[in-house]
């Protein structure tokens, strides 16, 4: 059954009214899009509506369809390779523009959250909201000390709907799971209930706070990005150190400061491999309203990394997994590549690795040679899939945000340095940290770490041998009782059989012998006949 129907005619609603379905000129859809498109304009709000020359119906239609609609828009806006200008126009606005909510209500929200006045917390608070995005929205502020703050505040009552637009689309990829072995294959489901939980996570600001405190400790001291501090926080509220600086999109910025664009380029690259490789936490919503660039010192600028609600962990294995497959990616060595994902367990029993291999040399192959601006990474990620469709390869869904924020750097890689080699930059980043962690040095040292924990336990093992060893004879004993007892359940089983056995024959004669002799020998033998069965019925 299909949940939420009034949130869905509520979506279907809202698409009508602002006539998305001529968002595109349909003769550049393909047939199947366009079928979908119509079923919009059924609707009878599509009738009557005059949005269909309005240049903000799609940031518009998104901002009233709710977070996870602005979310889709945010991601999309970093591709501006496949997304006609005048759309990404829209969703540019969608990283920090979207529509605020009543100043009012925000600032009831932090003296409820915060338990104290707002002139008790601030010595001055600014109305008038510096920026607003789909989970909350952000005024500026003064403590008493006098340090500049951001004020950031969520959404009120938007827990329910995110709840209810989830159990639609787990719905939907149950849906597609049970039809599509390509959703099968990523482990759709999975991957929307993994998502839901980080969508919630960021509900929670304090959740937040947290991750940006352990964000800052990994960059202390860094000269190629900056973390601000954290002075308050609550579920609600979180308060911390206003930055300068202008989003990653300001190209015109960076031109007018004379930046090295090519070397802010590298440097955020570098900065996304020592994220995912040397702290194994990196973060995954990375659209221009989140990455900016300090402007105080044009010469050596040094990114700032905001809102890290939404963070991505990778396990050791997956780690060293992933790091090997881009280095034999680099190598164009793409058998070593598919043997990777078969010790990996990503590849069924029985595949044709060698056809596999050349599918992969075929698709992925010319990415090696080609600067990013001449790089279709989207097209080639959704050739991946189908490769991996067609040879049922097992996905692993932690590594689907992984390939999530891979979008959004290659996106914004693309905008601010087209001609960024990622390979020649990425290749000796990744064989250091493959030499440094396959090390037999740190492996032992690793373990000399272990020893005391080892020592420490040692005095405890005599004991869990002993109780191991009990463990063994009395389950030895158990078996032994068990095994007992169902021989003699066997012997008394045969024992029935022969005793039915014998009564059944017994009882065949007398009645054969009653039938054939004299009435009152017949008597005789039914009741002895009669009083065996009771014998057998008692027994």
């Amino acid at each position: 059954m299909i949940p939420h129907v009034t949130r869905l005619h509520e979506l279907w609603r809202i698409a009508a009214h602002y006539r998305l379905d001529t968002l595109f000129p349909a003769e550049e859809l393909p047939e199947k899009v366009r079928h979908v498109l119509n079923v919009i304009k059924l609707h009878p709000a599509a009738w009557s509506s005059r949005e269909k020359n309005n240049e903000l119906k799609l940031k518009q239609a998104l901002e009233e369809m709710g977070p996870l609609a602005i979310k889709l828009g945010q991601l999309l806006s970093t591709r501006r390779d496949l997304i006609p200008p005048e759309v990404l126009a829209q969703l540019v606005l969608l990283q920090d523009r979207v529509k605020p909510y009543d100043t009012q209500l925000a600032k009831q929200r932090i003296q409820d959250s915060l338990k104290a006045d707002i002139r008790t917390l601030f010595a001055r608070f600014d109305e008038q909201p510096l920026a607003a995005a789909s989970i909350a929205q952000v005024h500026t502020a003064a403590l008493h000390d006098g340090r500049e703050v951001v004020v950031k505040v969520t959404r009120p009552n938007i827990r329910q709907q995110v709840l209810q637009d989830f159990e639609i689309l787990a719905w939907l990829g149950d849906w597609l799971e049970n039809r599509l072995e390509a959703a099968r294959a990523l482990h759709l489901t999975e991957i929307i209930r993994d998502y839901r939980q980080i969508i919630l996570n960021e509900l929670d600001l304090s959740l937040e706070a947290e991750n940006t405190r352990r964000m800052r400790h990994y960059f202390t001291g860094s000269s190629m990005m900056y973390v601000p501090e954290v002075y308050m926080d609550s579920k609600e509220v979180m308060v911390a150190e206003r930055i300068s600086g202008v989003p990653i999109s300001d190209i015109a910025t960076f031109d007018r400061l004379g930046m090295d664009r090519a070397d802010l380029a590298e440097k955020g690259l570098t900065i996304f491999f020592t994220q995912v490789f040397r702290d194994n936490f990196f973060h995954a919503d990375m659209h221009p309203g989140n990455v900016f660039v300090e402007t105080l010192n044009p010469s050596n600028p040094r990114f700032i990394a905001l809102d890290c609600a939404i963070m991505g962990e990778l396990s050791k294995s997956d780690q060293m997994t992933i790091a090997r497959m881009l280095l034999a990616v680099m190598n164009s060595n793409f058998m070593q590549l598919i043997q990777i994902v078969h010790q990996a367990g990503w590849i069924p029993p029985g595949t044709e690795q060698d056809a596999l291999a050349r599918e992969m040399r075929r698709t992925v192959g010319p990415m090696v040679s080609k600067p990013m601006d001449q790089l279709d990474f989207a097209g080639i990620l959704i050739q991946v899939m189908d490769i991996a469709r067609r040879f049922h390869l097992e996905i692993p869904p932690q590594l689907m945000l992984l390939l999530k924020t891979l979008v959004h750097v290659e996106g914004l890689g693309t905008d601010l340095y087209p001609q960024l080699d990622i390979w020649k930059l990425a290749k000796p980043i990744l064989t250091e940290w493959v030499k440094e962690n396959m090390s037999p040095v740190k492996n032992f040292k690793e373990l000399g770490q272990q020893i005391p924990d080892l020592l420490l336990g040692a005095q405890d093992i005599p004991t869990l041998l002993i109780d191991s060893l009990n463990g063994l004879k009395n389950q030895s004993a158990w078996h032994d009782k068990q095994l007992k007892e169902i021989q003699h359940m066997r012997l008394q089983l045969q024992q029935q059989q022969r005793r039915s056995w014998m009564f059944g024959s017994t009882m065949l004669i007398l009645l054969t012998i009653a039938i054939i002799t004299p009435w009152f020998v017949s008597i005789v033998l039914i009741v002895l006949s009669s009083l065996l069965a009771l014998w057998r019925i008692m027994k």
